[in-house]
């Protein structure tokens, strides 16, 4: 039910009831802005997109704490989340207030920095990044009719630059002088299962004895080890994607199993690394500076070990999805992105097709006219 009437004070007051049957009005100093209020209200509680006015009144900081609090988060995600929303610049502007044009200038100044200096540009990775997180808790606010509509939808964001990024990839013999040189034993077979089946360092940490199938000859991925510091280290799932059965080579199993020999395992799980206490990304990086140092090897990661067995499976010609699933990426699109610039290309291949082809002069006449390429006979 909604009606209009004329107040002692000239003023014109609609009122109208929604679903629930509370009242709301308004006053308005002619009737036809009030006729046209009554209208727009109503039509939202026919069309079932009716938004509550009182809802409108929270601020986005406001907003952006009741519904991020209720989310799951992956570890860091929420603390990108919150970095991201305590950038905008309209943080204390009631959510029904907030325009595009509010959003378009927060982004301007996320990408140019602020015309006090007092912010310097951001590159546009990372402008990009804040402002999907911020997109997300608008777009969740219209689905809890709190907002009719996103003032972030369709905001031009600034192109990422396509950069070429070097991917250092160490050789077969600085693998091996890095895995033979190790000073410390129990570190040995940690360096293998990241060079030689491709383990991200958290993966590798979370291996236990019971993920070794050393008759089949693979090993299981099921968890991951996640933290800086043995303080903060916890187990995990692996990565949405990268549980997964990887098939090792003899030379892998052989040094695996000595190691389980020589070395052992710790805690009831069993697990392979860590003696007493998991690897962890600090323990793990440390152990691995000390191996790198005396070889030269500075410039190398522990997840350049990673590359390194992605590079040997394309140069033996394994396709992408066997590439992706070796490497447990989620997609064939992830790897391709990767590791595209390591497949031969397309005129390499012609090359080498076309390379096949030739034969020596001498082996053709020898044949024969009926044996020599191109010109057997068809039966």
């Amino acid at each position: 039910m909604a009606s209009i009437n004329r107040r002692p004070n000239g003023k014109w007051r609609a009122r109208y009831r929604d679903d629930a049957g509370k009242e709301h009005a308004k006053h308005f100093a002619k009737k036809f802005d009030a006729q046209k209020w009554i209208d727009e209200e109503t039509a939202g509680l026919v069309r079932g997109d009716w938004i509550d006015p009182r809802h409108g009144k929270i601020t986005f900081a406001q907003w952006f704490a009741d519904w991020s609090g209720r989310q799951v988060w992956a570890d860091g995600t929420l603390e990108a989340a919150q970095q991201a929303a305590g950038s905008v610049t309209f943080g204390a502007v009631p959510m029904r207030k907030i325009l595009r044009s509010h959003v378009e200038a927060w982004v301007k100044e996320m990408s140019s920095g602020s015309a006090d200096s007092t912010r310097k540009p951001l590159a546009a990775s990372t402008t990009k990044m804040r402002y999907n997180y911020v997109h997300m808790a608008f777009r969740a606010a219209v689905r809890d009719k709190v907002i009719r509509e996103a003032p972030s939808d369709g905001v031009a964001l600034p192109k990422v630059a396509k950069v070429e990024v070097t991917m250092m990839i160490p050789t077969a013999e600085q693998v091996a002088a890095a895995r033979e040189g190790c000073a410390d034993p129990a570190f040995v077979a940690f360096i293998a299962v990241c060079a030689y089946a491709g383990l991200r360092l958290g993966e590798a940490a979370g291996l236990q004895v019971g993920d070794v199938d050393f008759l089949r000859r693979e090993i299981r991925v099921r968890r991951q080890v996640q933290g800086q510091t043995a303080a903060t280290a916890k187990v995990v799932p692996p990565k949405a994607g990268s549980a997964r059965t990887i098939y090792a080579d003899d030379e892998l199993v052989k040094l695996l199993s000595k190691h389980v020999r020589d070395i052992g395992t710790w805690g009831d799980e069993g697990w392979l690394f860590g003696v007493g206490t998991l690897l962890n990304r600090n323990s793990a990086g440390h152990l691995w500076r000390q191996t790198r140092g005396p070889l030269g090897m500075d410039a190398f990661t522990l997840h350049d070990l990673r590359h390194f067995y992605a590079s040997g499976l394309i140069a033996a010609g394994c396709d992408v999805v066997t590439v992706q699933h070796a490497l447990g990426h989620s997609s064939p699109t992830i790897t391709l992105n990767t590791y595209s610039h390591l497949w031969p290309k397309a005129e390499d291949r012609t090359r080498a097709a076309a390379a096949s082809l030739w034969v020596p002069a001498d082996s053709a006449r020898t044949q024969g006219p009926d044996q020599a390429p191109g010109l057997r006979r068809q039966r």
